[in-house]
């Protein structure tokens, strides 16, 4: 993994974010526009952590932080560089960044459907809480 480098997004990287979860990511959100992710960039310049592989982006996670919760979001690895550790990578970057602001349990977002992103997550030692079920309330109207 020594030519594995994750860093912050920065607002230079928001359109090539945008092309790689359209490729990479699955299901969409209210938020997956620029507007979207240049607040999330702007608002917590950490949040948005991105894996490169010889300059190319090879996986995302949002690691978000409100004081009280941990909350991981948009964890994808291109299908080119899957089973090679980068999900791995990228969790354990997003595990540090939250020790250092005082986290205590990480919640993850992951699709019911998706069966190869459950695995992924187990076997990094996350596990499933059947007992909650997510509410939703979309504020404003999806912008695609």
């Amino acid at each position: 993994m020594s030519d594995l480098r994750i860093r912050p997004a920065t607002l230079s990287d928001v359109e090539a974010i945008l092309r790689f979860w359209r490729d990479a990511a699955e299901g969409t959100s209210i938020s997956d526009d620029h507007d979207g992710v240049t607040r999330l960039i702007a608002r917590d310049p950490g949040a948005l952590l991105l894996a490169e592989r010889d300059g190319l982006l090879a996986g995302t996670v949002i690691a978000g932080f409100d004081g009280w919760r941990c909350s991981v979001y948009r964890l994808a690895v291109h299908p080119g560089h899957r089973r090679q550790g980068i999900a791995t990578a990228l969790l354990e970057a997003v595990e540090q960044r939250f020790l250092s602001l005082g986290g205590r349990r990480v919640d993850a977002m992951v699709l019911e459907a998706n069966e190869r992103a459950h695995h992924t997550w187990a076997a990094v030692g996350y596990r499933r809480e059947d007992h909650w079920r997510r509410w939703i309330k979309p504020l404003a109207e999806a912008t695609e």
